[in-house]
């Protein structure tokens, strides 16, 4: 667990560095369809032309982050 941990946290670090002017937007769910559709409204919401999910966990429900692309 700790490695998954470990590995979540240097992808989000590494998408953050990267992206230094992309927008990050995080969602809670009970699914992973459901939190995925939800990302996608705080995407459009946004006004992004599109989104990449950085990371996705599961336990006692879903907990995913994404980074949003305004082209």
């Amino acid at each position: 667990m700790k490695m998954l941990t470990t590995i979540t946290t240097a992808a989000v670090f590494s998408a953050l560095s990267f992206g230094a002017s992309a927008e990050m937007i995080s969602a809670t769910g009970s699914t992973l369809d459901s939190t995925q559709s939800q990302i996608a409204a705080q995407a459009k919401a946004a006004g992004a032309s599109s989104y990449t999910i950085t990371s996705a966990r599961t336990h006692n429900g879903v907990y995913m982050t994404a980074e949003i692309n305004k082209d």
